[in-house]
């Protein structure tokens, strides 16, 4: 077990790498949509790229929602055949927000020797929602065309 400063400093050494590994700059949180943000996660069981849809305004989050679900065969059979839709996702804190979200399961931060199959999971992932999104861009962000 590790302690909280050793587990930051692991994490920090592992987003380093990471940057180092593939240095370019990723969407994340410049969607040009409010509160609809792209992220990497880790943790000692998996590695997940997500999109969390979560505007304070219910309806807005329901349509973003609705509108990349519209286009869920695309996204399953173009470019991630893997990915998961949940309209009401619960956090921790027991905010419902909406999540799409791609995952590998049986990886870990603690352990360095996943590092380059993680680094390869999110580069690739990532990549793919961000060509999805990019195609789709348009049409998610204009909220006066109905689904």
């Amino acid at each position: 077990m590790y302690s909280k400063e050793e587990a930051l400093l692991i994490k920090k050494e592992f987003w380093t790498a990471f940057a180092e590994a593939y240095p370019r700059k990723w969407l994340l949180y410049d969607t040009k949509i409010k509160d609809v943000t792209f992220k990497f996660f880790i943790d000692n069981k998996k590695a997940q790229v997500l999109l969390d849809i979560e505007p304070k305004d219910e309806e807005k989050r329901k349509i973003y929602f609705e509108k990349i679900e519209s286009l869920k065969t695309i996204l399953l059979e173009d470019y991630l055949p893997e990915a998961i839709l949940e309209r009401n996702y619960y956090l921790e804190s027991g905010k419902v927000i909406s999540r799409i979200w791609i995952e590998k399961l049986e990886v870990s931060l603690n352990n360095r020797s996943y590092w380059p199959t993680i680094f390869d999971f999110f580069s690739k992932t990532m990549a793919q929602f961000e060509l999805f999104y990019f195609e789709y861009e348009e049409y998610i962000k204009d909220l006066d065309i109905n689904t």
